[in-house]
């Protein structure tokens, strides 16, 4: 898969948000762009962190809003592990997470739809898969 260029990624998160009767906002913008630069499936808490860094007038409410108007538009999805604080994720490609219990770090891991065997007449129109264990670097330190 080729990556966008910048302006690409404006363009699209521009068409995404009016698509849902949203403007995109130069808050919206930084929230949207913290999500991009590291994929690792932050908490909102650590969004707001990162986007304080480039806009310092930032607040706690507006980056909830922010995140909010990107999962409604589809740019952005919740995940949400066991009892946790709801993470993050920019990747809309279908995918599982595999979160490593020992250090915390949630990755993506690619899963097709079509290789899970659905009862007949079902349909997937999304999907949901968390695997739990350790990490490659946790597990060689054990």
């Amino acid at each position: 898969m080729k990556a966008r260029s910048h302006q690409q990624n404006d363009q699209h998160l521009t068409e995404q948000l009016g698509a849902t009767g949203l403007r995109l906002t130069p808050q919206r913008q930084q929230v949207y762009d913290v999500l991009q630069d590291k994929c690792d499936h932050p908490t909102a808490e650590e969004v707001f962190m990162r986007a304080k860094k480039a806009m310092p007038d930032i607040s706690h409410a507006t980056v909830y809003n922010c995140l909010d108007a990107l999962v409604k538009s589809g740019l952005a999805r919740q995940v949400t592990l066991d009892r946790g604080a709801t993470r993050y994720c920019p990747n809309m490609i279908e995918h599982g997470h595999f979160n490593c219990d020992a250090c915390g770090t949630v990755f993506d891991v690619d899963l097709p739809a079509e290789a899970m065997k659905l009862p007949k007449g079902f349909k997937a129109n999304h999907f949901d898969i968390a695997i739990h264990g350790v990490c490659a670097d946790c597990a060689k330190k054990k």
